[in-house]
């Protein structure tokens, strides 16, 4: 496999180690790929299997099985690092999923990387290594500072490094010659922290992953309904007579809704997935905490329709079941929601006229779907009181995203699906307290009402203009103008679009700042001066000066709770991420009166100060300790409307053209099962029979057909960009699989290359991760 047709070199170009043009990798090893056909349960019998050989690769059949009964609960447990799926309200003893336990064991790993690890291997020859290896190589153990005569990280106590941080920071002609990433792991106390020091020390310029995931459900629910989150919670999925779930590859991305799928089938409720590939959450399950069910093998449906839309035609189908509603209308007076629509909606009539205006014969073209199959669709709407609508990456990530989603509000608007139990949307947060960074203040564009109280409360003066989202901070790195990096947690380098154009970004930076917990491909791109910070994991005791500390999280459904580490840290020399932001705050900003020494020696005191800035976080320090937490308040659940006319808002935004040119496809890229984020695990994708390989395109048999390519053929990939610059990847493995035409599929990061930095939502400014125009053919 390699790279091909790059518009710029793929290398940094000032010595410095390149960086793999595509990233990921897992294992490599010499076993030969295979695909098979998948046709057992979702979770059950195959998830514990994997957890058991995970549990004894990682040497964790001690800690592993403690922390599967602490992992999720209430009273002195952790939170998973993993998804944002809420904690279940019934109090299971086991709400964990195959995917939790791998990433909290892949945390509680007893390898090490060592001082003596950074003498025997340079950064050029680490840059050579998979990720998989790299991350491999167990928990990071001390502060190391990059040696550029000798191209090693070597040892730099924590004061040094921090002073470091503070020159740099300081030595800046500008504050917003500064970014500050967060990765979406950070707990709320941290985000609180971390977003205050960037903010006192003069930008916005806070990106986050949610720039690269959800930032159009953001945008979109704002503009619809005055919140940027979902309106429902758990107890809605657990009443609803219709779920629709959209975009989502729950198996794998937040398996713990299987439970919810599993109890909504039981319960008569309809459930429609909307995807172009058919995945194993939207089939069946035996959830493995129902004992029963996995002595005999007894399965349950997690769905009652399937429609495999076109990439990108979800707008489609939404605006189709529209029409049908509004048609059936005409002769059932119950089709719509008439005194809903009147009292508490704007720009219905607009929005009728739009619908009635589009033809069907487009609704079909674009969704890739047929009549009979919207109207199907539109039936299990009519029919239902409670209708919840659920969607992920697979909505979002398009250049169209904010559209879309609003389609879904519309949908919703038009039956009042909104305000009433067991209705509303749900959008899934693919990343443990994603959203709780975002509620806590990691905003490149902040509200001006939360930077007055911020103000007023920290006795600082927050900078007012827009600050740099990820896109923004990359095209700045290049230009310039971004000199210094920090990044809380995660790996910039492959999880950002273009990754050698990113790449490139990274090692102009005067000094690059990762926080981690394991060694990974952000280490070995970096700027002239480079610092990798480690931290604890969610998994560790957190001991400061007044005792064990607890940290809060947010769920995808506005849950905010405690978690507490249970595990001795890796190392005695780890610092926990409030240390480190405070320890970078104090070096950066030396006169400041801001107590970041006292917030880190109890974060009651970090949570007493939130109360008073945030929403929704009043009495902050004694809700947290309730039982499950608390629910942040959602007005627009209330039918309260922070919209300009005080109302839920019909958008009426054209039905955009999603078909591909003659002779392209449209590519998405995904996660395999055995991987999360940047993570590898192995070179597996149970759910959908992959085996051994990751450097692979999954088509449409009839598209490969008629490209001469058979299964398992080496095919050449050729990304077109909206600038008509071509990126292209060559041997890779096109496999057969159940899309609709004119549809691929295949693995991030290693097809991030394909990503064109440019190529980005007009709407959202996200990377179009779900919609690269592509031409495949056999490799020459």
């Amino acid at each position: 496999m390699s790279v091909q047709g790059v518009n710029e070199p793929t290398a940094p170009g000032d010595g410095r180690p390149e960086v793999p043009p595509t990233g990921g990798e897992g294992p490599a090893d010499d076993k030969q790929p295979s695909q098979h056909g998948y046709h057992h349960p979702a979770a059950g019998w195959g998830a514990a299997k994997s957890v058991t050989r995970v549990l004894l690769k990682e040497r964790a059949l001690v800690d592993g099985p403690r922390a599967i009964f602490k992992m999720n609960h209430e009273n002195g447990g952790f939170d998973c690092p993993g998804c944002a799926w809420p904690d279940d309200t019934k109090g299971l003893k086991l709400d964990i999923c195959e995917n939790g336990i791998k990433h909290v064991t892949w945390e509680m790993t007893p390898k090490r990387v060592t001082r003596e690890f950074f003498a025997a291997h340079t950064v050029t020859e680490l840059s050579t290594w998979t990720d998989f290896a790299l991350e491999d190589q167990g928990r990071l153990t001390e502060p190391m500072v990059y040696d550029p005569g000798t191209d090693h990280y070597v040892p730099i106590s924590w004061q040094a490094a921090f002073d470091l941080v503070g020159r740099e920071l300081r030595a800046l002609d500008s504050p917003h010659e500064a970014s500050f990433y967060t990765s979406g792991r950070l707990g709320n106390e941290a985000t609180f922290l971390y977003q205050l020091m960037a903010r006192e020390f003069g930008t916005n310029n806070l990106p986050d992953c949610s720039n690269m995931c959800h930032e159009a459900s953001g945008r979109a629910l704002q503009a619809a309904l005055g919140t940027g989150k979902g309106t429902a919670d758990l107890k809605d999925w657990e009443s609803a007579e219709a779920l629709f779930i959209m975009g989502v590859n729950a198996a794998s991305n937040a398996p713990r809704m299987l439970t919810a799928l599993a109890d909504a089938y039981r319960r008569g409720a309809q459930i429609v997935h909307v995807n172009p590939l058919i995945e194993a959450a939207a089939t069946r399950t035996i959830v493995p905490h129902e004992i029963t069910d996995m002595a005999l093998f007894k399965s349950t449906r997690t769905g009652t329709l399937n429609l495999q839309v076109r990439s990108g035609g979800d707008m489609a189908l939404m605006r189709g079941i529209a029409k049908a509603v509004l048609e059936q209308s005409a002769g059932d007076p119950k089709a719509l929601d008439r005194e809903f629509i009147e009292r508490y909606t704007h720009g219905f009539a607009e929005y009728r006229a739009l619908c009635e205006a589009t033809p069907w014969e487009e609704l079909e073209r674009q969704s890739g779907l047929t009549r009979s199959d919207i109207l199907r669709a539109a039936a299990v709407y009519s029919r239902s009181d409670r209708t919840l609508i659920s969607w992920c990456l697979g909505v979002s990530q398009h250049e169209h995203g904010v559209d879309t989603v609003r389609e879904i509000v519309n949908v919703l608007l038009l039956r009042g699906n909104l305000g009433r139990e067991g209705a509303g949307p749900s959008p899934v947060r693919g990343h443990s307290n994603v959203q709780g960074n975002r509620t806590c203040g990691i905003d490149h564009r902040p509200a001006g009402a939360f930077l007055d109280r911020l103000g007023a409360v920290c006795g600082i003066d927050p900078p007012r203009e827009h600050g740099m989202d990820t896109v923004g901070t990359i095209a700045a790195m290049h230009e310039g103008k971004v000199k210094v990096f920090v990044g809380m947690g995660g790996n910039f380098a492959l999880a950002a679009p273009d990754t050698p154009y990113t790449a490139r970004g990274l090692a102009k930076c005067a000094l690059t700042v990762q926080v981690s917990t394991k060694l990974n491909r952000s280490h070995l791109v970096h700027g002239e001066q480079a610092l990798i910070l480690p931290c604890l994991g969610r998994t560790e005791k957190d001991e400061q000066r007044r005792g064990l500390q607890a940290t809060s999280v947010e769920d995808s459904m506005s849950m905010v709770h405690l978690s507490v580490g249970m595990k001795r840290p890796a190392s005695p020399h780890l610092l926990s991420e409030p240390a480190i932001i405070a320890g970078m705050a104090r070096a950066a900003l030396p006169g400041s009166s801001t107590p970041w020494e006292h917030y880190v020696e109890d974060y009651d005191r970090i949570r007493d100060t939130m109360a008073q800035v945030l929403d929704g976080f009043e009495d902050f320090n004694r809700r947290v300790r309730l039982p499950l937490g608390f629910r942040i308040r959602q007005p627009a659940r209330e039918l309260v409307f922070f919209t300009p006319s005080g109302r839920a808002e019909f958008s009426s935004a054209p039905l955009p053209d999603v078909v591909p040119p003659d002779g392209m496809l449209v590519l998405q890229t995904m996660r395999s099962h055995d991987q999360w984020n940047t993570t590898i695990y192995s070179d597996d994708d149970r759910y959908r029979g992959v085996k051994n390989l990751r450097t692979l395109v999954l088509m449409n048999p009839a598209d490969m057909r008629a490209r001469d390519i058979g299964p398992g053929t080496l095919v050449d990939i050729t990304a077109t960009a909206k600038d008509g610059s071509r990126r292209a990847l060559t041997g890779y493995r096109a496999l057969p699989y159940d899309m609709p035409r004119g549809c691929a599929a295949g693995y991030m990061p290693e097809m991030n290359v394909l990503i064109a930095a440019n190529d980005y939502s007009s709407q959202s400014d996200q990377p179009l991760m779900k919609n690269v125009k592509v031409a495949i053919g056999p490799t020459r």
